[in-house]
């Protein structure tokens, strides 16, 4: 079983028709659904036959509610903290070249504490995964380092991603740098544009460093693997099912260009469908 713990958000794509006229209407294609890169995660690894779990912290609203009954849905085991605050949500404004532009409001996700987690929610987890977002952040990133403790007591393995250049940028990179030093990643998913701005080789902070290059595939120690043609519509989430396919594959006894081979063919299935999610 993999486990993440982190963001479960609304998720509003907006797909412009045509160019967009500013201060004028812009017909669209607009769709809502579940997001947040820890439950993305999750929703990938259920949808390829791994068992998954998700920790997170919602608002006691309609949009927790549902958010958390359209993941189980998709066979996740959602193990929720309900809150007052309400749940977050990001909206994503795709643009002609579906590059994606995101606007966030993270919620009650950033709110999770170290004593809201519970033993029970870790047994048999074989790897935890973590976004950086959920590094970014207190309490939300005492419950993380927690989290990956009783994961690793009970012998299981470490997945970092590093979620966001900009999020790196503000919360530092030298900081991150160091934090990732002391957490030992045994895998580490990064963009080029993270891997960048985080300014240390990645194969100094984990065991094996991911990095993904979008429509290009990924590179793994030093091999890029190219990822298979496709019909871009979204490239949400595309990143997110690229690292629950390794992960799951790695876990499986895959080698890493094994794992990343499996990798891009699933992350080619991603972006050929508006949202975030497996349909």
């Amino acid at each position: 079983m993999m486990l993440s713990i982190g963001d479960l958000v609304m998720d509003i794509t907006i797909v412009p028709d045509g160019p967009l006229r500013v201060d004028d209407d812009n017909p669209a294609h607009i769709s809502a659904g579940g997001g947040g890169q820890a439950a993305n995660f999750c929703a990938w690894s259920a949808k390829i036959g791994e068992p998954a779990r998700l920790i997170t912290r919602l608002g006691d609203d309609n949009a927790g509610h549902l958010l958390a009954t359209e993941l189980e849905a998709l066979l996740v085991d959602v193990r929720a903290v309900w809150a007052t605050q309400p749940t977050g949500a990001i909206a994503i404004l795709v643009g002609p070249a579906r590059e994606r532009t995101m606007f966030t409001q993270r919620g009650a996700s950033v709110g999770l504490r170290a004593d809201d987690l519970q033993p029970e929610w870790f047994e048999g987890a074989r790897l935890i995964h973590v976004p950086a977002y959920s590094l970014f952040e207190e309490p939300l990133a005492g419950a993380a380092r927690a989290a990956i403790s009783m994961v690793r007591h009970g012998g299981g393995i470490l997945a970092v991603d590093l979620s966001s250049a900009a999020g790196l940028r503000e919360y530092g990179p030298p900081r991150m740098a160091g934090q990732l030093k002391d957490l030992a990643p045994d895998l580490l998913f990064a963009t080029e544009a993270e891997a960048e701005m985080l300014g240390v080789p990645l194969e100094r902070l984990a065991k094996v460093p991911v990095v993904k290059l979008g429509s290009s595939g990924c590179r793994v120690l030093g091999q890029v693997i190219a990822s298979p043609p496709v019909d871009e519509v979204d490239t949400t989430g595309a990143g997110d099912a690229l690292a629950a396919a390794f992960c799951s594959a790695y876990l499986r006894g895959a080698s890493p260009i094994e794992a990343a081979r499996h990798a891009v063919e699933v992350a080619a299935t991603a972006v050929t469908t508006i949202g975030a999610r497996p349909r």
